[in-house]
């Protein structure tokens, strides 16, 4: 495991995030459950971003945005972040099968050559790890993603061993307009997936599209274990910091069992 950075006694602990310029949800959901986690844990947060040019979600603008996380990871190193997330799922998702690996190694290595080591932790690796972690062997999953963006993201989840049963595809090609859906509706939206002999729900498996507040509306609805990539994200975020993870509210992955 890359070495934390050292700080003070008492420091808050510094989250780096690599956000597409049209990102307006990671930059809310990720520090409100680490503020949440703050209500019941001693630890302290501070958060960062730097972002990657991106308006709509195609193969071809999330490849070239790729390109950018380089970039933005030396720039968060010299802020002497903790841990940095890349938060754009299906940007990994669509560069092709295990791809979050080459990813988190390469953006690890432009802190180390900064002089400023720290963990990278990809939403689309933190969700399968995730998954995996609960012991999801079959999920349904919600996407905001046209169809074929649906399909290698669906493709990828599967690629890693797990199976997806069903999913939704909102078919939202405009990356503002993915983070402007009300998260309440998801509370319906999810009740179209077939749900029979599925371990886990991916309410969403976007880190665009708003979902925090319904996670646990919708796991304890449903009785099935509900996760989002925004939550695997801060779930794996913490387990690089060697924290615990637990957060209230916040679905079955950040109940502390993991």
């Amino acid at each position: 495991m890359t070495a934390i950075p050292t700080r003070a006694a008492g420091a808050p602990i510094k989250i780096g995030q690599i956000v597409p310029s049209s990102n307006t949800t990671m930059e809310t959901e990720i520090p409100a459950m680490f503020r949440a986690r703050e209500a019941v844990a001693p630890e302290r947060f501070t958060f960062h971003s730097s972002r990657m040019r991106m308006k709509k979600v195609t193969k071809e603008e999330l490849e070239a945005m790729d390109h950018d996380s380089d970039r933005c990871a030396i720039e968060l190193s010299d802020a002497r972040v903790d841990v940095l997330g890349y938060a754009c799922l299906v940007a990994i998702m669509s560069m092709g099968k295990g791809y979050h690996r080459v990813s988190e190694e390469r953006l690890t290595r432009r802190t180390e050559e900064n002089g400023a080591p720290a963990p990278v932790v990809t939403s689309a690796g933190a969700l399968v790890d995730g998954l995996h972690a609960m012991g999801a062997k079959r999920v349904s999953v919600v996407c905001p993603y046209m169809k074929p963006l649906t399909k290698l993201v669906v493709e990828y989840i599967e690629s890693e061993g797990i199976e997806v049963k069903d999913y939704v595809a909102l078919e939202i090609p405009d990356n503002l307009q993915v983070a402007a859906q009300d998260p309440a509706r998801l509370v319906e939206i999810y009740k179209r997936l077939d749900r029979g002999n599925i371990d886990a729900l991916v309410l969403s498996a976007c880190v665009q599209m708003q979902s925090l507040p319904s996670i646990q509306k919708v796991q304890d609805e449903s009785g099935i274990p509900t996760v989002s990539a925004a939550v695997a994200t801060s779930w794996q975020m913490m387990r690089k910091l060697g924290l615990s993870t637990s957060v209230p509210g916040c679905g079955e992955l950040l109940s502390g069992k993991f």
